[in-house]
């Protein structure tokens, strides 16, 4: 007998949070269940999407919002559930009595920056479909003027922290988390400058920069970034003691166990507490994540896996990873900063804050991969690594007329702290984080 297997779908996604500028949550949802994927492209902003057309449901996402589902199985057919973290599908299995299905590892990341397209047909259920809606061209720009770049790269971010201020961030007090480097320092004066531009008043803006157990470098950077562009009333320093940083509450955060991304999200959430428990009722905060990945601002030395001509042949290797079809992709995780944007999202929502990335916006990202990097390196580490300084603060100063101090790269980890202090908060070993997050999910079961 032919046994007719109904899909069902649950959706526990939160569209309210999709931050899209230039037509509703439906609309947007209408374009993707189109199965076009040139039409997606046209939704400007930041979002997660999920279409349902019989047994055929679309995913799309950008890297600023998650996007999860799992498959499980019932006696009349395949039931999909979309969410946006693993503990709310957890969640949902049990209350449904068929949590038995389940392990965290069977979940799956739709990828940013693709329609992922899933068939509801019963056992077996084919794997997804993925095609790409944001292809930015490569190397498209002139090498001849390293100011023009960054005028180009940065009106791109200023365009959407305007877009986002309009749109979103209307009313109430806005804070950007603050380690004064040039992410995070553009981010800020390109806010402030947007404030003074549309005729609010920047009063409204704090730059906020953790320090553990009074030190760290961040702090010393941070005071001397705003004393320096005469904006040293805006910091806000939120210091907290090393015995409240809990890499294992991180890793419960973030749903995740690569250790950079872990010790990154430690300390986030420390920032953020700390602002929460001075602010009861903050909302609004931007950050400068993105940026690193856009300009490909990594130590190439420290990842074996890579060389300068796998970072610079590869369209958006940092973003995406390795991409859908290579062996290297986690269907469970996604890559690149698709997978690791969780270390800011996650915290932030946990908290209650609402968090914006425009560094990791497809208008951002399109300027970017647009730059000749290989032309202006001439495949040179060095040149690489002080690329990134030279083209934000030309474009910064180009729109603000303010020269950004830039100071040499150091990650969020380790500028909070001192140093020493770091050594002792974290493991050295990967499979400790990656132990820890296996042994949270056997005790939940």
């Amino acid at each position: 007998m032919h046994h007719d297997y109904i899909g069902k779908v649950i959706d526990l996604t939160h569209p309210e949070k999709n931050i899209i500028h230039n037509m509703t949550n439906e609309q947007a949802r209408a374009l993707l269940k189109s199965g076009d994927p040139e039409a997606v492209q046209k939704i400007d902003g930041q979002f997660a999407l999920v279409s349902v057309e019989g047994k055929v449901i679309r995913l799309a996402r950008s890297i600023g919002r998650p996007l999860r589902y799992f498959i499980a199985k019932r006696t009349e057919g395949p039931n999909l559930v979309v969410a946006e973290r693993i503990d709310t599908i957890f969640d949902y299995l049990k209350s449904e009595g068929i949590d038995d299905q389940y392990h965290p590892s069977y979940t799956r990341m739709a990828p940013a920056h693709y329609v992922t397209t899933i068939h509801l047909l019963g056992c077996p259920d084919p794997n997804p479909v993925y095609e790409r809606f944001f292809t930015p061209e490569r190397n498209k720009y002139p090498m001849d003027d390293i100011g023009k770049l960054g005028t180009l790269y940065m009106s791109a971010l200023y365009e959407e922290i305007k877009k986002w201020l309009k749109n979103r961030a209307t009313t109430g007090p806005i804070g950007v988390s603050f380690s004064a480097g040039v992410d995070s320092g553009s981010v800020f004066l390109l806010t402030y400058h947007a404030l003074l531009e549309l005729g609010e008043s920047p009063s409204r803006l704090k730059a906020f920069t953790l320090s553990v157990d009074g030190g760290g470098e961040d702090v010393r950077q941070a005071r001397q970034f705003l004393e320096k562009v005469k904006l040293g009333l805006f910091l806000e320093e939120i210091e907290v003691s090393s015995d409240d940083l809990d890499w294992k509450k991180a890793i419960r955060i973030v749903e995740d166990y690569k250790p950079l991304d872990i010790q990154a999200a430690t300390m986030n959430v420390a920032l953020l507490e700390g602002i929460r428990q001075r602010y009861p009722d903050w909302k609004f905060l931007l950050d400068g994540d993105g940026g690193d990945e856009n300009l490909k601002d990594y130590p190439i030395e420290e990842n074996p896996e890579l060389t300068i001509k796998s970072v610079l042949n590869n369209l958006m290797l940092y973003q995406e990873g390795w991409g859908v079809d290579s062996m290297k992709h986690s269907m469970t995780y996604s890559g690149g900063l698709s997978r690791g944007h969780v270390r800011t999202s996650a915290p932030a929502d946990m908290l209650g804050f609402e968090g914006f990335s425009p560094y990791t916006l497809p208008k951002v990202i399109e300027v970017a991969e647009g730059i000749p990097f290989i032309e202006l390196t001439d495949w040179d580490h060095e040149k690489l690594y002080a690329l990134k300084g030279a083209i934000v603060a030309r474009g910064v100063k180009a729109i603000t007329g303010v020269d950004m101090p830039v100071f040499p790269k150091r990650r969020f980890q380790h500028g909070a702290v001192e140093m020493q202090g770091f050594r002792k908060l974290f493991p050295e070993k990967d499979i400790t984080y990656r132990r820890a997050f296996q042994d949270m999910y056997e005790q939940l079961s």
